[in-house]
């Protein structure tokens, strides 16, 4: 482990922590991480060392060119960073990595003891998974807590899956077995359409997000960044009957699931979030 000044004391900080690799289709939740870091101006706190959980010959380092075509090397690795987002009354900590190749729980175990030396209590874990959801209708955003009153709370429609699991669910396993309140946050991405960027997810994680912490989350040029997607999605299913047809097919069947719960609870939710947004003068 590689600590750049020393653990600094942290107000109330939060973890919010996404993986490259299996868990991250179409790069929506390392897509949250990568622009957070950018609008909060992150600085890095610590360096997992690769030598422990990367094997090279299956994720390799990168060779970069500098001024004077020197050369360095990045190696694959995971990064903590602290944001101290403003207007906010607690501290971020955002953790960046590649899913590790292995000793997961070793792995699991020393970011757990970084939260425990960092004062870290909450912890969200993003995701992103393919799915049979059409591109023209809200990102699904389900869930899993370490703690079923947690759930309740925050409103979060719970995920049934079983089956295989990424990092992503051993850690958020390993933080709840420490004591910590952990989460996951898992955004749909179409299948039809999975090859990164989706900015239209990102965009959904950082909502579901800000409504969970309270924290205003900086947009910046994600809502334009998603409607563009979503509209040069739509010119390309234009051009193949097939797929018109297949995208026509999943929005009956989405429009059909949701129409009970279409009203009330969703519409007073965008109200409460706009009214957030507007009154720290954050809207956009």
């Amino acid at each position: 482990m590689i600590e750049f000044e020393g653990l600094p004391e942290l107000v109330d900080p939060v973890l919010i922590a996404a993986f490259e690799g299996w868990n991250d289709a179409g790069e929506a939740s390392s897509g949250v991480i990568a622009h957070l870091e950018a609008m909060w101006k992150a600085t890095p706190l610590v360096e997992l060392d690769p030598e422990d959980y990367y094997d090279f010959q299956v994720t390799r380092p990168i060779v970069e060119l500098g001024e004077g075509l020197t050369r360095s090397i990045i190696w694959p690795t995971t990064r903590l960073l602290l944001a101290r987002p403003p207007g906010a009354k607690r501290d971020v900590v955002l953790l960046r990595g590649i899913e590790p190749n292995m000793r997961w729980r070793s792995f699991c175990a020393e970011i757990v003891g970084l939260c425990h030396d960092l004062g870290v209590d909450l912890a969200i874990m993003l995701g992103a998974l393919l799915n049979d959801s059409p591109h023209t209708r809200p990102v699904p955003i389900v869930g899993s807590v370490s703690d079923p009153g947690l759930a309740r709370a925050l409103n979060l429609e719970m995920t049934k899956y079983e089956g295989p699991t990424g990092i992503v669910g051993v850690l958020q396993h390993s933080l709840g077995s420490a004591g910590l309140q952990a989460m996951s946050l898992w955004a749909s991405i179409p299948h039809y359409v999975a090859q990164p960027p989706n900015p239209k997810a990102t965009l959904a994680l950082l909502r579901r997000i800000e409504d969970m912490l309270d924290i205003p989350m900086p947009y910046g040029e994600l809502a334009e960044e998603a409607r563009a997607w979503e509209h040069g999605v739509d010119e390309l299913a234009s051009q193949d009957s097939e797929v018109a047809e297949y995208v026509k097919e999943l929005e009956e069947r989405k429009d059909a699931a949701d129409l009970p719960e279409a009203s009330g609870d969703a519409i007073a939710a965008e109200f409460e979030r706009y009214l957030r947004r507007r009154d720290r003068g954050t809207d956009g």
